[in-house]
């Protein structure tokens, strides 16, 4: 018998793991009846003592009852019962790839894909002379491609998809002259697609997409001539693509989307591409008209390529492409120069009968919607024009689309009636008719969508009341109507409605009456904002019943009476506002023992009594009750006049006795003396609550704070000053963070003022609390300007998302809490302060976080207060950062809220996506903006930072998660918007990122992995 040693011909670097080798010496006895095949024997008991998890016992069959060639996965040639393919895939087996697979000298087929396989692959495998197909894809693989590999001379099909190797493709595959398939999608791979790819004139499918490859694409792969499939998208590429692969003409699938791809297609590709059956381009950088002869794909299935700068007037004759069934052409610009009938190809679309999306929202398409849509496939689900110029009637032919679920036509400008004939669109789930003209009444037809679940009609003119025949959408979870010229009661069949969960939203219209008692049949409602109507009678107790509202707004009614002691059972709100109307009585006692109540707003109303000062009232910048002047007491900030004690009765007798029978001369003393002393009183200046007096510092005592300004205390530096870390001796020894003025650079002292002036007005648990401000000079006599803040632990969000240095990342919770207290700052400094603050430059580097996490906004070094002297809005003064500031400012605007609003609406797209919005990718008309628009239409899941996914333990949840980063990433598209009016309001996003934190962390696990998300 032979020993172990010499049965098993590795090279002298490779070992035996100890319990292989013990079991390989007690096994020998059987393995001689294999006689000359135990290499193969012991190799595959090699390959299954290194697997860690067998879920599906698939090697149970792997023992000594069984001859190893009828081992479960394994076949072996029937001459001389050696191992010729090993086909394992999909088993869920954990573990490492044994060294030993590489005696199977006559292997010709190794396939393990989609299993658990790590470390690395093998080097030994390019022993295998014979392998013809080798699939390892889908498992977690790490380290490089084998040189080795080069040793498999007959290969023809090798996949190392979706594992985690890096590296670059190994010039010594060169030798790899039969491979027709090659897969490496899904890893780390950098280095370039190298040109002596190109070699391989057997290759028929290359699939590279996923790794950040770089370079260009050879011109030798026009040598691919039996190329059927080229997937290279999202690999960082630049230049354009070369003409050579344009003469490929068994192309079926051609994809490299999200690229930096420039320049223009061939007039002839059409032509050339007969074969095509799905042209991906999107997310690159190039120009000029869509060829015509894109006609001539006669077999072309599906068309995207949406986010380029494709221009020119559309002129491809759809009726050819009789197979087709996505269109996707959205964030272009298709603008006819002028010509009103940009919409016309829309009658060669006839013929598509198997369409299914129609994408072409942010087009700059101008012109009528033809009645010819109403031609289009039956099957068609999704339309989308949305973010257009189009203008005219909603033809009344849109009810011919019976297979839409999806209809999005917001941001443009039709106007005339709704047409009644969209309630015939039975399947429709999205009803998308937001920020247009539409007028008339809102049509009783809309009733007949029973599927429906999202209806947008929100800001625009219609008139009338709200059709009570809504009440048969019995799946509508979310409904807008805000902005419209609504008038009547609320119709009570829609507050029927228990599907309402997301937010009912009839704000802004002239709605009249009272709240129907049928409001509380919304048990599960999130959000509920009935404000600015001209709702009245007193506030039903039967809202009380709504106990899964997050947000509650009654603001700018005329509703009278007290505040329904029902309303107790709201312990979840985060906001409610019921200011501006005439409620009156004293301040519930329930209301400051809401621990998740974070705004209150009581202004402007008739209330009576003291203020608590405990719960939200304890926060000044965290509720409101200016406009009601029979209230006392409260936080000394309010400077609201104090409570009068409760005296006893008794003693309320006997001083009314005294006044009586005193002198007439002593009465006429005390009311002269009186009002002299109680204004002498009242013109004292009212302290400050808590420990809010500041600090005075010097400069040499800052000097000491940061070592000499050391750079090694250094943590930020701008264009107006520098940040340093210090020790203050006269605060406790408390870290701060002292900013440093660059008074010699211009516009630094007004940077100074403006800060200053911003500070003395604000306070929020969200903003940087800042701890005192030294002007002085330094040592030599210069000018010395410095802010001093409480210094935050946890750095900056920018640092957090894209700083090397950290190797820790922000879980999703994370994010959607900072966004979350981003907004709540925001929404304080424009509509809770006395007079606006517009912050300025909103960015990451901007927003630090403390010890818990949680987010303050600082450097209001750009702030314009609204309504005073202060304005650092001159036309020549700097304006926020490239990349957050919005467009306006950049043709000499003022600063605005609504400004502000844009750079959050970045801001968030950035938290989410983790791309910088000056990222390399986004140029030439690609922006943030307009990528994660596009991850709106397609799947939001691949654009989200990997670090920020969070799952769920079912697939239900899974779902919902994907749902909830939708609507996260449409409140950063909607704030983003070119348009400053149709960006959303601050407290209306404040209100959507609560009501989305609350919906993904109810029941969510926060600790869970991308993988989980995905399967």
């Amino acid at each position: 018998m032979k020993s172990p040693q010499a049965i098993i011909h590795l090279s002298s670097s490779s070992r035996i793991a100890p319990l292989f080798y013990g079991l390989a010496i007690i096994c020998l006895t059987s393995a001689t009846s294999y006689g000359s095949n135990e290499t193969d024997y012991l190799a595959l008991l090699s390959f299954k003592s290194m697997i860690t998890q067998d879920p599906y016992q698939v090697l149970t069959s792997w023992n000594y009852s069984f001859h190893f060639c009828d081992w479960s996965g394994v076949s072996c040639g029937k001459r001389h019962k050696r191992v010729t393919a090993l086909q394992l895939d999909s088993q869920g087996l954990e573990g490492s790839l044994s060294p030993y697979l590489g005696n199977l000298s006559f292997l010709r087929e190794l396939y393990l894909k989609n299993n658990s396989f790590q470390g690395t692959i093998p080097h030994q495998l390019g022993h295998l002379s014979r392998l013809r197909g080798l699939n390892l894809s889908k498992n977690k693989f790490s380290g490089v491609i084998p040189t080795n590999l080069s040793g498999c001379s007959n290969l023809e099909k090798l996949s190392v998809a979706y594992n985690k190797l890096v590296g670059s493709i190994p010039h010594e595959m060169s030798l790899l002259s039969k491979l027709s398939l090659l897969g490496i999608r899904g890893n780390k791979l950098t280095g370039g697609i190298p040109p002596f790819l190109g070699n391989f004139t057997s290759m028929e499918v290359f699939s590279a997409s996923g790794n950040p490859l770089g370079g260009s694409i050879p011109d030798t792969l026009g040598l691919w001539k039996s190329l059927t499939v080229f997937y290279s998208g999202d690999c960082n590429i630049y230049g354009s693509i070369p003409h050579s692969i344009f003469n490929l003409s068994l192309l079926v699938n051609f994809s490299v989307a999200v690229n930096h791809l420039t320049g223009s297609l061939p007039s002839e590709i059409g032509n050339q591409l007969r074969n095509l059956e799905l042209l991906q381009l999107w997310g690159n950088e190039l120009t000029g008209v869509l060829p015509p002869s894109i006609s001539n794909c006669s077999k072309l299935g599906y068309f995207e390529i949406s986010e380029n700068n494709f221009s020119g007037k559309l002129t491809i004759d759809f009726s050819k492409l009789r197979d087709i069934y996505k269109i996707n052409l959205q964030d272009n610009n298709f603008h006819g120069r002028g010509e009103a009938d940009d919409m016309r190809f829309i009658d060669s679309l006839k013929n598509c009968t198997r369409l299914v999306v129609l994408s072409l929202a942010y087009c700059n398409l101008e012109g009528r919607l033809p009645i010819s849509i109403g031609n289009l496939s039956h099957q068609l689900s999704s339309l989308y024009l949305g973010d257009n110029h189009l203008f005219g009637s909603l033809p009344s032919s849109i009810g011919s689309l019976v297979g839409l679920t999806t209809l999005e036509l917001t941001n443009n400008r039709l106007r005339e009636k709704i047409p009644t004939t969209i309630g015939k669109l039975q399947k429709l789930q999205f009803l998308g008719l937001f920020n247009n003209q539409f007028s008339g009444h809102i049509p009783n037809s809309i009733g007949n969508l029973s599927l429906l679940t999202l209806l947008y009609l929100g800001y625009n003119k219609l008139e009338g009341h709200i059709p009570s025949s809504l009440g048969s959408c019995k799946e509508l979870n979310g409904l807008n109507l805000a902005g419209n010229r609504l008038s009547g009661k609320i119709p009570k069949q829609l507050l029927q409605l228990t599907s309402l969960t997301r937010f009912l939203d009839l704000s802004y219209n002239n709605l009249s009456g009272s709240i129907p008692s049928e409001i509380q049949d919304l048990r599960m409602l999130s959000s509920l904002d009935l404000s600015f109507n001209n709702l009245s009678g007193n506030i039903t107790s039967n809202l009380g019943e709504c106990i899964s509202l997050t947000t509650l707004n009654l603001r700018g009614n005329i509703f009278r009476g007290i505040i329904p002691s029902s309303i107790s059972s709201l312990g979840g709100l985060g906001v409610l506002d019921i200011s501006q109307n005439k409620l009156s009585g004293k301040i519930p006692q329930f209301l400051d023992k809401w621990v998740s109540l974070e705004f209150l707003n009581l202004s402007f109303n008739d209330f009576e009594g003291e203020v608590p000062i405990v719960g939200v009232f304890a926060n000044a910048s965290a509720f409101s009750v200016i406009g009601n002047n029979r209230l006392c007491g409260g936080l000394v900030t309010l400077e609201l006049p104090k409570c009068k004690e409760k005296g006893s009765k008794k003693k309320k007798i006997h001083f009314f006795i005294l006044v009586i029978v005193i002198s007439p001369t002593l009465l006429i003393v005390l009311c002269c003396v009186y009002p002299l002393c109680k204004k002498k009183h009242n013109s004292q200046p009212a302290q400050s609550s808590g420990n809010e007096r500041f600090l005075k510092v010097s400069y040499n005592e800052l000097l000491k704070a940061t070592d000499g300004f050391s750079t090694q205390n250094l943590i930020g530096e701008g264009g107006f000053s520098c940040v340093y870390k210090g020790i203050l001796d006269s605060d406790d020894n408390k870290f701060v963070a002292v900013k440093v003025l660059h008074l010699q650079n211009r516009g630094a002292h007004k940077s100074f003022l403006a800060e200053c002036e911003a500070w003395r007005n604000i306070r929020h648990r969200n903003l940087l609390k800042i701890i005192t401000s030294c002007s002085s000079t330094d040592f030599q006599g210069n000018d010395f300007k410095a802010l001093v803040y409480e210094f935050m632990s946890n750095g900056s969000v920018h640092n957090w998302l894209h700083s090397s240095e950290n190797t820790s990342k922000l879980n999703l919770l994370q994010r959607t809490n900072i966004l979350r207290d981003v907004a709540t700052a925001l929404d304080y400094l424009h509509n809770r302060c006395q007079a606006t603050i517009v912050h300025g430059d909103l960015k990451p580097s901007n927003i630090l976080l403390d010890a818990d996490m949680v987010a303050h906004v600082g450097d209001f070094g750009l702030a314009r207060l609204i309504g005073t002297d202060l304005n650092q809005n001159s036309s020549t003064g700097v304006k926020g950062t490239i990349g957050y500031a919005p467009p306006e400012y950049g043709i000499g605007s003022e600063m605005t809220s609504s400004g502000d609003v844009y750079s959050f609406g970045i801001l968030l797209l950035e938290v989410m996506t983790g791309k910088k919005p000056t990222d390399d990718m986004f140029n030439d008309g690609l922006s943030l903006h307009k990528f994660a628009y596009m991850a709106l239409l397609a799947h939001v899941i691949d654009v989200i930072d990997n670090d920020a996914i969070v799952l769920q333990s079912t697939e239900a949840n899974a779902k919902k998660v994907e749902e909830c980063l939708a609507a996260t990433i449409q409140v950063g598209v909607s704030c983003s918007l070119n348009s400053p009016p149709q960006r959303r309001k601050i407290e209306i996003v404040v209100n959507e990122l609560q009501r989305l934190s609350s919906s993904l962390y109810g029941k969510a696990e926060s600790n869970c992995t991308k993988e989980r998300c995905m399967s």
